[in-house]
């Protein structure tokens, strides 16, 4: 009988525990901030295919999400206490939770996600202590990382912004999740598009919005491309591993235009049917 009290007891304790951990109070370094994006990774994993989102049902059952965001502000000495890792994936997530929120608060939407007065430069919400806006995000925080694949990952609210995976982003993952973000960029055809009639190169104009940090992390010094600019030797670095041999040989001679794409800003919804 003393025994099983003894696990009654324990269990109690435990779930008590982990419900403190998700409700964003006590986090510790090694396991807090994984526990933290749980929630959002079954409602990733839900509602996302494919980068494109069942507005609809997720507005309809929001109650997850909303105490996702809650979530999302732990104290400063507890963001401080976790790892790079740890604080990338915190400020990804949070981006990207809070474009969902913004879109079902206003679903359906006529138009897009553009549309939201201050949607990206006005709306603050709260994270890690402090307000934030979706541009102090992208603009101020994630560059202090220099990991350009980071805006990659954000989930802009446009099919063209950014392919929302459906999953959250975790430390003990995000290696892998940004391995996969680099090795697909030249298969997507919002991120990049080799044309070998026209012979142009075409990339998102995400790489030119951040052009400073990518020119920072893959501008390499070549004989060949010496008089590409910065931006364009940067492209060339990021995207050659990934080529076809074919297309490393067209790169290679060195006769391409590069151009920057227009965003397509169509709303990544996915209730009202598939989007080319």
């Amino acid at each position: 009988m003393i025994g099983l009290m003894r696990r009654l007891v324990l269990t109690v304790l435990g779930v008590a525990t982990t419900a403190t951990l998700l409700a964003g109070r006590q986090f510790t370094p090694a396991d807090g901030a994984e526990l933290l994006h749980r929630p959002l990774d079954q409602i990733l994993d839900v509602n996302v295919r494919d980068g494109l989102v069942y507005y609809r049902a997720l507005k309809g059952a929001r109650g997850r999400l909303d105490r996702y965001i809650s979530s999302l502000n732990v104290t400063p000495a507890v963001y401080q206490g976790w790892s790079k890792g740890q604080q990338m994936a915190f400020w990804v997530n949070a981006y990207n939770a809070f474009v969902l929120e913004t879109v079902i608060n206003h679903y359906p939407l006529q138009g897009t996600i553009k549309q939201i007065p201050g949607a990206f430069d006005k709306t603050a919400w709260r994270a890690a202590g402090r307000a934030v806006t979706l541009d102090q995000i992208e603009k101020t925080i994630l560059p202090d990382f220099k990991e350009p694949r980071l805006y990659l990952a954000l989930g802009r609210g446009g099919v063209g912004s950014g392919r929302l995976r459906s999953e959250a982003y975790t430390a003990d993952r995000l290696d892998k999740q940004l391995n996969d973000i680099e090795a697909e960029f030249v298969n997507d055809r919002h991120m990049y598009r080799l044309d070998r009639l026209a012979n142009t190169i075409a990339v998102t104009p995400i790489v030119s919005w951040r052009e400073a940090d990518f020119v920072a992390a893959y501008d390499k010094a070549s004989a060949t491309f010496a008089q590409r600019s910065p931006v364009e030797r940067a492209v060339i670095a990021f995207v050659m591993p990934h080529l076809l041999p074919s297309e490393k040989e067209l790169v290679t001679q060195n006769a391409f235009r590069m151009t920057f794409l227009e965003m397509d800003w169509r709303l990544n919804d996915l209730s009202g049917g598939h989007i080319e």
